[in-house]
C-alpha cells in the first residue's frame, strides 16, 4: 500500500500504526481491498482455518493495545477520530469471528468469498494481469471451501444453508463467464482459466452436496444473536451506544409517519392497495427494462444538478447492465462503484436484474410489476444519483486520512442512499406527483420493517413467520417477497442500516442545517460526503470537526 503521509508531510508513529492496522485488516479481507481499488490484493483469498483466524485475532489484540495506548495529547481532534475508526475497523471482524461466530455458523462466508467480478468489469490493468488474479482466486477456492467444511458446526441455521445453496449454485455460471472473458482476449488465457475452473467447480459441487446431505437434515432455527450481541453489533459497526429498544421506537415512529403520509396521498387507508396496483401496472416490457433504467440515470443526474442538491464531481458516467447471473438470487438492483483508490476511471455500473426467459409468464409479469417505472426511478435515485454512485465519487475525491478512505459504514452508505429517496421527493421529483411519492413511501416502509424485523428476530424471539407477517401487514408486501425479506433478516441483521442511517442523517440536518450550514442543503450534503463513509454514531462529531 502506498505510504500515507501525516499532515505535515512526514510519517509519524501514528501514521505507521494506521498503516499497520489497515494492512492487518486486509489480510482477512483482501476482497474488500480490491473493491476499494487496492489491486496489490488481487487474487488473494484469506485463510479461514481456525489456526489462521486465531493468529489473526492475536494480531488484532496487539494492535488495539497500541491504539489505546496512544496518548490523546499526541493526537489532533481529527486524528483522535481516526483512532476510533481504526479501533472499530478491527473490532468489527473480531466480533464476527469470536462473538457472532460467522465462520463456524454460516456457509455463506465461504461460497460468498469467491467473486471474480472486480477483475472483469473494470479495465484498471491489462487483461492478462486481471486474468491472472482470476486464476489465483479459482486455484484458492478449494482450500477456502475446505476450511469451511472443516470448521462449520454440525447443526447450522436453516436459512443460512438454503441461501448458501442459492449463492453457490450460481458460481459455476460465474466461473464460465470468467472463462469467456479471458478467452475473448486470447485462447491461452481462456485455457488458463479453464484449468483452474475445473477443480474449483468440483470443490463447489462437493461443498453444496455436503450442505444438502449433511447439514440440511440437521438444520436448526437457532439464528438469533441475542440482546447482548445485538447491542454489541451496533457498537462495532456504527459506534452507537443507543439501546436497541430506543432505536426500535424510532423506527416504529418513522413507520407510522410514512404510513400516515401514504394514506393521505391515497385518500384513505382503504385506497392504499388500489394506489399500489395502479403503480405496479405502469411497467416497461422485459426488453425495455435496461433502456428505461439508463434513461432514469440521465434524468436523475439532471434533477440533482438543476435543484442544486449536492455537487456532482465530473466526470460522472454510469452505465446500466444486467445483473450477472450468479448475483440474481439476492439482488433486484445494485451499484458497482469505482473505489476510492481505483485507477480504472470514474465510471459506475448500475446492475438491474432482468426477467429470466425461463420463468413462467406469470412470474415474469410479477417481476416487471415489482420494477414498475415509479419504483425503478426511486431505485435509480438510491443506486446512482444522488445515492450510492454519487457518494462514491465524493469518496474518491475526498482528502481524508487513510482510515477514512478505508472505513465503509453500512448505515452511512445505505442511509445516505435511502435519505436521497426522501430528499428527491422533498425537492419535487416528477412535479410532486403521487406516483413518485408512493414509490418512495413503499420503499421507506420496507426499510422500516427491516429495522423492526432485525431487532425482533435477534432480540425479541420473533419467528420467521411473524417477521413475514410484519412485511405483509406493514410494508404491503405479498407473501413470497415478504418471506424472502424475513429470511434475509436471519442472516443479515444489519439490514437495519437503511432506516438507522437515514434517521441519523435527518437528525444531523435538523440540528445543523441552519446553524452550521446557513440553510444550504448543498453545503450540508457536500460536507457530509466529504467525511467518507464513517460510522453514523460519529456523524455529528465529524460534521463539526471537518
Amino acid at each position: 500500500m502506498a505510504e500515507h503521509q501525516g499532515a505535515g508531510g512526514t510519517s509519524t508513529e501514528f501514521d505507521r500504526l494506521e498503516r499497520d492496522v489497515v494492512d492487518h485488516f486486509f489480510t482477512l479481507q483482501p476482497g474488500y481491498a480490491v473493491f476499494l481499488g487496492l489491486h496489490d490484493y488481487d487474487g488473494r483469498v484469506p485463510e479461514l482455518s481456525r489456526t489462521a483466524t486465531d493468529r489473526w485475532v492475536e494480531g488484532v489484540d496487539r494492535l488495539l493495545a497500541r491504539l489505546r495506548g496512544t496518548p490523546a495529547t499526541e493526537l489532533s481532534e481529527a486524528r483522535a477520530i481516526d483512532r476510533m475508526l481504526l479501533e472499530l475497523l478491527l473490532e468489527s471482524p473480531r466480533f464476527d469471528i469470536l462473538e457472532s461466530r460467522d465462520l463456524d455458523r454460516n456457509p455463506m462466508v465461504y461460497v460468498g468469498g469467491i467473486s471474480l467480478t472486480s477483475y472483469m468489469v473494470r479495465a484498471y490493468a491489462p487483461v492478462a494481469d486481471r486474468v491472472g488474479a482470476i486464476v489465483r482466486t479459482l486455484e484458492a477456492a478449494p482450500r477456502l471451501l475446505d476450511d469451511g467444511r472443516r470448521r462449520l458446526e454440525v447443526a447450522l441455521p436453516k436459512p443460512f444453508l438454503t441461501l448458501s445453496l442459492a449463492i453457490g449454485g450460481g458460481l459455476p455460471t460465474h466461473f464460465a463467464e470468467a472463462e469467456a472473458f479471458a478467452r475473448s482476449s486470447s485462447p491461452a488465457l481462456g485455457d488458463a482459466v479453464k484449468r483452474a475452473r475445473e477443480p474449483a467447480e468440483a470443490a463447489v459441487t462437493d461443498f453444496l452436496d455436503r450442505i444438502r446431505n449433511e447439514w440440511l437434515p440437521k438444520a436448526t432455527d437457532d439464528f438469533a444473536l441475542g440482546p447482548e450481541r445485538y447491542q454489541r453489533l451496533l457498537w462495532v459497526r456504527e459506534g452507537i451506544r443507543t439501546p436497541f429498544e430506543e432505536i426500535r421506537r424510532e423506527g416504529e415512529a418513522d413507520r407510522l409517519r410514512n404510513q400516515a403520509r401514504l394514506e393521505e396521498i391515497s385518500g384513505g387507508a382503504a385506497n392504499v392497495h388500489a394506489r399500489f396496483e395502479t403503480l405496479f401496472l405502469d411497467h416497461s416490457s422485459a426488453a425495455e427494462l435496461i433502456p428505461t433504467a439508463q434513461a432514469f440515470v440521465a434524468e436523475a443526474k439532471e434533477f440533482v444538478r438543476s435543484h442544486d442538491l449536492v455537487t456532482i464531481p465530473e466526470p460522472a458516467i454510469c452505465r446500466v447492465e444486467e445483473t450477472p447471473s450468479y448475483g440474481r438470487a439476492l439482488s433486484t438492483a445494485s451499484m458497482n462503484p469505482p473505489g476510492p483508490f481505483d485507477v480504472g476511471g470514474e465510471e459506475g455500473i448500475y446492475y438491474v436484474t432482468p426477467v429470466d426467459a425461463a420463468w413462467t409468464p406469470a412470474r415474469q409479469e410479477e417481476w416487471l410489476r415489482s420494477l414498475n417505472r415509479p419504483m425503478l426511478k426511486n431505485i435509480t435515485i438510491h443506486e446512482v444519483f444522488p445515492g450510492h454512485y454519487l457518494q462514491f465519487l465524493h469518496f474518491r475525491h475526498s482528502t481524508g486520512s487513510l482510515a477514512r478512505k478505508v472505513y465503509l459504514s453500512p448505515s452511512f452508505t445505505e442511509g445516505w442512499a435511502h435519505y436521497c429517496e426522501q430528499l428527491a421527493i422533498e425537492a419535487g421529483l416528477d412535479a410532486g406527483g403521487w406516483q413518485a411519492e408512493a414509490a418512495q413511501l413503499h420503499d421507506a416502509l420496507l426499510r422500516d420493517c427491516r429495522l423492526l424485523a432485525s431487532i425482533g428476530l435477534h432480540t425479541g424471539g420473533m419467528s420467521v413467520e411473524e417477521a413475514t407477517q410484519l412485511f405483509i401487514d406493514r410494508a404491503h408486501f405479498e407473501r413470497l417477497p415478504a418471506e424472502r425479506e424475513a429470511i434475509r433478516g436471519t442472516f443479515n441483521p444489519e439490514y437495519y442500516c437503511y432506516t438507522l442511517g437515514k434517521l441519523r442523517i435527518l437528525d444531523a440536518r435538523r440540528r445543523l442545517l441552519a446553524s452550521t450550514f446557513h440553510g444550504s442543503q448543498r453545503a450540508f450534503h457536500d460536507r457530509l460526503l466529504s467525511t467518507g463513509a464513517p460510522p453514523v454514531g460519529l456523524l455529528e462529531q465529524l460534521l463539526l470537526a471537518v
